[in-house]
């Protein structure tokens, strides 16, 4: 019922938002609407002046109370992206564009993808050692264990991307930021969800598992040698099993 909805709303691509939906979590099912929305927004499918769904139908189709829906988009108002005006409706704002990263992470292969990735999370190791909290190392040990526990592949796969994205907010740099922005925007394209889940065996989810603990450990103790050469040979793997090189 709920992929039929998220259908029919226009979220026409729903597999991530499906798994969590259910879930059941009205937590995650908020912060679901909200990445559906920029989503749309970001992609240019839904351009200033769109008219969104009204919060019943947001609510219905989320599977949260209205309440939750109401803070949503009270988010998105405050931040100049959406408008809304009593008896009319909720709007995308006039000014609304979007994101340069948003924009520059289409049409990007996964060849190149995984270029970018090799050059780039092995440079930030150094960076990620030197600022990282011990809050941070909380977070992505928790996204390990959130991976490890996860019951199907679109699940790992999510709490996977999270881990990478964790360490990415660990370097506490605004760059960074942005450019790891680019790289979730890859990572969310048709060709490259098509080859994780035909790569994706249990036997190779297994490795990236070990794998996901050793980075995780070697950045903890801070120990630069350790957490590169582990980041190397993670990445080298995913391409292999990848793109066959």
């Amino acid at each position: 019922m709920y992929r039929a909805k998220l259908v029919y709303f226009g979220f026409k691509k729903p597999q991530a938002c499906y798994h969590a939906l259910k879930r059941g979590n009205p937590m995650d099912n908020a912060a679901v609407l909200k990445e559906a929305i920029l989503a749309k927004l970001n992609a240019g499918e839904w351009r200033p002046g769109h008219r969104i769904a009204t919060e019943r139908a947001l609510s219905e189709s989320f599977g949260i109370g209205r309440s939750a829906v109401r803070r949503v988009l009270a988010e998105l108002k405050q931040a100049g992206i959406i408008t809304q005006t009593v008896g009319s409706g909720t709007f995308v704002s006039d000014s609304f564009t979007p994101s340069p990263a948003a924009a520059g992470g289409s049409n990007v292969s996964p060849y190149e993808l995984m270029e970018a990735r090799l050059a780039i999370e092995i440079a930030i190791v150094e960076m990620i050692i030197r600022n990282a909290s011990q809050s941070d190392f909380a977070q992505m040990a928790l996204c390990c264990d959130k991976a490890e526990a996860a019951t199907s592949m679109e699940e790992f796969e999510r709490w996977d991307g999270q881990l990478h994205e964790c360490m990415a907010r660990a370097a506490h740099n605004a760059l960074v930021d942005q450019v790891f922005a680019l790289i979730k925007q890859g990572r969310a394209q048709d060709d490259w969800g098509a080859l994780k889940r035909d790569s994706l065996t249990p036997e190779r989810r297994q490795a990236y598992q070990v794998e996901h603990r050793q980075i995780v450990n070697a950045l903890r103790d801070r120990d630069l040698a350790r957490a590169t050469e582990a980041t190397r040979a993670h990445l080298l793997r995913v391409r292999h099993n990848l793109l066959g090189i």
